[in-house]
């Protein structure tokens, strides 16, 4: 049972893994037998990631790379086929929201730009897009393999203030679903894309808006936490068992599915 668990021998790239999120699925990714591609824009963090992954035994490369660039995009495919000669899964880890993107409480909502909201959606969803049309050709070519994209709570209920981002994450479902389908149906039952939705973790993209200056939970993080039924943040390591049942066979009839792991949140009425 546990081997279907297992990704040892898979090539794994992970796009914006030189995030907080992308650390914790980097680490867990290499801890459970991949061969992990680095993908980010920080090369001490993505050589750092390296460096973590190698010291618990792993194999890694970083590659640096702009996922709105498509052939950034392709550079870095054709880096990972001449290291490791395949693909097996991709986690588009890529994405955040933008601070233009943010509605404050005391802006007018007709006032916001909307500039700012196309980076947003552009950053996530199609930070999301290109990646995966330029790897995920290479699981097509060969009809085997999985991908995974990050979705948000903010895609199953619309949280008030992150316009952009709400935007992308909902599109991003929507995409999921509509790639797993035609995948499926031209390339066979051996390759899917499923979404892994995150509740509210703390990174540094949401920093500002649920800590203040002292480090303690801002109005918004109470209420977050005060509406989970686990009481708490969710910490980014407790993505890891979600990520890696994607990634391996474990979940190989899975597909155009969008997992939360977000403590109770969106199933609690508040009462």
């Amino acid at each position: 049972m546990l081997e279907q668990f297992s990704l040892q021998g898979k090539v794994v790239v992970i796009t914006g893994a030189t995030g907080v999120l992308g650390e914790a699925f980097s680490l867990a990714v290499g801890k459970a037998g991949a061969k992990v591609a680095i993908l980010g824009r920080n090369k001490e963090r993505a050589e750092a990631r390296v460096k973590a992954i190698e010291a618990n035994g792993g194999e890694a490369i970083a590659i640096l790379g702009d996922v709105l660039n498509e052939a950034a995009m392709l550079t870095a495919k054709n880096e990972v086929l001449e290291k490791w000669g395949t693909i097996d899964g991709l986690v588009n880890a890529a994405g955040g929201n933008i601070p233009g993107a943010t509605i404050t409480p005391d802006q007018n909502i007709f006032d916001a730009s909307v500039e700012d909201t196309r980076k947003a959606v552009d950053l996530n969803l199609f930070g999301t897009i290109i990646p995966t049309k330029v790897f995920g050709s290479v699981m097509a070519e060969k009809g085997k393999g999985s991908i995974v994209n990050i979705s948000s709570i903010a895609a199953q209920r619309p949280l008030t203030r992150v316009l952009g981002y709400t935007l992308a994450k909902t599109a991003i479902d929507a995409y999921t679903k509509w790639m797993a389908i035609e995948l499926g149906l031209r390339y066979g039952d051996g390759i899917r894309v499923n979404s892994l939705a995150p509740g509210v973790f703390l990174t540094e993209q949401n920093r500002n808006l649920l800590l203040d200056k002292e480090g303690s939970y801002t109005d918004r993080a109470q209420k977050f936490v005060t509406n989970t039924p686990y009481q708490r943040l969710g910490k980014p390591e407790e993505l890891a068992g979600t990520l890696v049942f994607l990634l391996s066979d474990a979940s190989r009839f899975m597909t155009g599915e969008v997992l939360l792991v977000d403590g109770g949140f969106s199933a609690y009425s508040g009462v």
